[in-house]
């Protein structure tokens, strides 16, 4: 594509085009990066520029950008039923097998699947269930759902609430009621002069068994967690975290929500993040690399527990009056199942495994540069934390935006990266090789080269 075609397409899109997370008033001078094909872990823009695609997209092409067994799934699926709902008992052959695989792929023992379309969908169908699964029970007061600062879960109304963070709250009137917040387990920023992981696991486990207290244990009924942290920053919960953490919740019968959105299917090296760190949810939310992103679907996994109580109060209501249009998509099922058979027939988790020290070494060679306070990461998935000054954990001036600027720099390597405030995160496509592991730090190497010239 010339660069006239170039042109025609940012200019019909900053005419048209709303886009998220993005900088409405700067984006017409700025303009948009037109990503228009892509094959394995690179993608290549409309001017014929390629880059490897460090961030899986948005953390969800897992097999890449060219699989051709989903393509041939989701094909063979439009020619076969191109739309049927799962309303009124309806149901298809794929979301039958799509829900029997999860279940029996689960980190602990769980009794059924509802699909949506996006994370976002999965922990808002979460919170709904949480309400209506107290009230069933006979606890209607049993509704406050905790949270955490930084965390991650969505941009619909509920799920934005959930989120830890400024902007999605920002001039949207959020959080919403009865959903509440505590401290984000970041063991660099906010751990006290000399304070182990250990130890600051405790602390926070007794800041949120205080907060449960405050409120009143017969009034929360729920915390929800990721087990990394992704976009707050590809934060790695600290040593013992979730052990303790689930002590309190079991104390006071509050659930727990595992959010599997970003950790989900191979990501950290066991195909849970939930597995990798001991959690054991009575709800479980998936969606991204469920499909490795080729279509939208997403899932909620509910124990038995929570489900005997679901279908026993729908039974006197008459109904269970929840469910999107798309709920079990034929077609996106389909493509789910198939990836999942990826997976296992291309042996994904151990292959991550294999690659794992590579890639975190990759990211520990990093460590010592002039600006680089904090290394992080597991499995696959890691972050670079930048400060002005790490000797003294002094940050950058957000004005500087410094992650920014370093993502810019990474893109004229040919390198895609995410900027999340001064974290700059990795989360590259499942498939990627040991060599390719090497050529990603090495683009990015020369992006922080760059970099500290710009800062020094």
């Amino acid at each position: 594509m010339n660069a006239s075609m170039h042109a025609e397409n940012a200019a019909t899109d900053i005419a048209a085009h709303l886009h998220p997370f993005t900088n409405l008033a700067t984006h017409p001078q700025v303009g948009p990066l037109v990503i228009q094909r892509g094959d394995g872990i690179f993608v290549e823009d409309d001017q014929g520029r390629r880059y490897l695609e460090a961030m899986s997209g948005l953390w969800c092409a897992s097999l890449g950008f060219s699989n051709q067994r989903l393509a041939k799934a989701g094909s063979d699926a439009l020619y076969g039923l191109p739309y049927y709902h799962t309303f009124n008992g309806r149901s298809n052959p794929a979301a039958i097998a799509l829900a029997e695989k999860l279940l029996s792929m689960a980190p602990v023992p769980m009794s059924k699947v509802f699909f949506a379309n996006s994370g976002s969908e999965a922990n808002d169908s979460a919170v709904k269930l949480v309400w209506y699964y107290h009230n069933a029970i006979g606890k209607p007061g049993k509704k406050k759902i905790i949270a955490r600062r930084n965390a991650y879960h969505g941009v619909t109304v509920a799920a934005s609430s959930l989120s830890g963070l400024v902007p999605n709250h920002r001039d949207f009137d959020l959080p919403i009621d009865r959903i509440l917040h505590v401290d984000c387990p970041h063991h660099f920023r906010y751990a006290e002069a000399g304070e182990s992981e250990e130890d600051f696991a405790t602390r926070l486990a007794g800041a949120l068994e205080q907060r449960i207290l405050d409120e009143g244990p017969e009034t929360v009924g729920a915390f929800i967690a990721e087990p990394v942290m992704g976009a707050g920053g590809v934060l790695v919960p600290p040593a013992t975290y979730f052990d303790k953490v689930q002590k309190v919740l079991a104390k006071y019968e509050v659930l727990l929500i595992a959010d599997e959105v970003i950790c989900g299917f191979g990501r950290t090296g066991e195909m849970f993040g939930s597995t990798t760190f001991g959690l054991k949810p009575d709800i479980l939310t998936a969606a991204k690399a469920l499909s490795s992103g080729y279509v939208p679907i997403s899932a909620v996994m509910v124990n038995e527990k929570v489900h005997a109580a679901v279908a026993a109060n729908s039974g006197k209501i008459g109904t269970f009056g929840h469910g999107f249009t798309y709920s079990g998509h034929p077609v996106a099922c389909a493509i789910a199942l198939e990836t999942l058979k990826v997976y296992e027939d291309e042996n994904i988790v151990a292959h991550v495994q294999s690659l794992a020290p590579q890639f975190q070494q990759g990211l520990q060679s990093h460590a010592s540069r002039k600006y680089v306070g904090e290394v992080r990461g597991v499995g696959l998935i890691g972050a670079i934390e930048l400060y002005a000054d790490p000797a003294k954990r002094t940050p950058f001036d957000p004005a500087q935006k410094a992650g920014a600027r370093l993502a810019e720099l990474a893109l004229a390597q040919g390198l895609i990266v995410r900027a999340m405030g001064d974290s700059v995160a990795f989360c590259p496509p499942l498939i990627i090789t040991a060599e390719q592991i090497d050529d990603m730090f090495a683009r990015f190497g020369r992006a922080m080269a760059v970099f500290e010239e710009t800062f020094a």
